[in-house]
This record gives structure tokens, sequence and C-alpha cells, in this order.
């Protein structure tokens, strides 16, 4: 499952804006689209991509393009984490913490065996030694992922990325938040079978624009 899902993040596109994108109201000369700078929200045209940016869209310096509801640019995948591949790296995160959880608790009789008088040690003093290092990092990892999961799952059940936290504090209450249970399926979809899996069933695919990442429902009763 870990290589599974790393094996998505890295080749799939997280999500490029169409040549000319440009947003239905904008095309249909609404007023509220004619500057978006005059409405306090994000730009609606890239200048280094000389292209329209959708709603939650952002300009990677790394990747040189913009991408759909951009979380960030991970150097461990070599990819940008945006709308299509965000939940394949999330998954990669769970999935790898609980690999590294259970090399814990394999090496903890090795780690505590490092303590004890040599006469009652069962290996070499060099394989305890390897094994104890062995342990401290799978410990470290493991607590290092954790941090990081408890800070994606504030994320997806706020219905956030990483790039929004600040525009979100600003908010009275945040446009995108619909409810932690449609917040979750905005990322995974409606089909619980398919949450644990990086892949999405059809009919998701086709229901659910946010997987797209061109249009994201929002609140009506959201608050700037």
């Amino acid at each position: 499952m870990i290589l599974w899902c790393y094996l998505m993040v890295v080749f799939t596109d997280p999500g490029a804006v169409p040549e000319n994108w440009r947003h239905d109201a904008e095309d249909s000369g609404n007023p509220l689209f004619s500057s978006s700078e005059e409405q306090g929200s994000a730009p609606k045209y890239c200048s280094r991509c000389q292209n329209g940016k959708p709603p939650r869209c952002h300009h990677c310096s790394v990747c040189n393009r913009c991408v759909l509801k951009m979380d960030h640019h991970c150097i461990w995948v070599v990819n940008c984490v945006g709308a299509r591949n965000y939940k394949y790296f999330l998954l990669f995160l769970v999935y790898t913490f609980i690999e590294t959880v259970l090399d814990t608790l394999v090496l903890l009789p090795n780690f505590i065996e490092f303590f004890q008088d040599e006469s009652r040690r069962s290996s070499s003093p060099g394989d305890i030694a390897i094994l104890f290092l062995a342990f401290v990092l799978n410990l470290a990892f493991a607590l290092s992922l954790l941090c990081f999961i408890g800070m994606h799952t504030s994320l997806v059940t706020h219905n956030t990325t990483s790039i929004e936290v600040y525009e979100r504090k600003k908010s009275v209450s945040w446009k995108y938040d619909l409810g932690w249970k449609r917040n979750l399926e905005q990322v995974f979809g409606t089909k619980k079978l398919f949450w644990f899996v990086p892949m999405y069933s059809t009919e998701d695919l086709h229901n659910i624009p946010a997987l797209q990442g061109l249009e994201f429902p929002t609140r009506s009763d959201a608050i700037v």
C-alpha cells in the first residue's frame, strides 16, 4: 500500500489549468469578476502563466505552473500535492505511519535489551547498537508523521489547504467548510470502500467537481 500510494502521488498530475481558462461568470461579463483585487479575493489571472486562475489555484515556483487546489510542493515525491493527488498523499502518510509504528514495536525488545547486562544479551554488542539506532529512528519518524497527519486531518475536516490556512483565519466563516463529513467526501469521495485505496469510483469522479479541481461548492452563509 505504501508503494502503491507513493507511486500514485509521484505520477499523478495534481491538476493543471486548461489553456485559456476563464470563469463562467467572467465570460458572461459579470462585474463581480472584473477586478478580483477589489473583491478581496485571490487574483483570477496568473501573469506568469498568462492564463486564468480557477478558485483555490496557486502558482508553484518549483513546477513553474499553476496547480489546482495546491497544498504544497513536496520534495519527497518530487511533485506538487494538489486536487487530484491529495488523497494519495494522505494515504501515503497514513500507511507509512503504520509501517513505522509496526517497526518500532518489533524493535522494542531490542531497545530494552540494550540496557540489560551483557550476560543477559542474546545478540552481539554491534547488532544491539544497530537495532537500538533503528528503533530510535523509527520512533522519531513515527512521531513526526503523527504530527503531520494530525495537521492534515485538521485541514481536511475544515476543507482547507496549507496555503489557505492564513486566509481562513482572517474570515469569520470559511466559505469552503461544508461540515466535516462533506469535507471528507471532497477529498476521499462518497464511496467508503475507496477511502483506503488510492483510487476513486467512476461515479465520484463524475459527481464531485472538487476532485477535478476547477469548481468547489461553497457555503451560502459564509462571512468574509
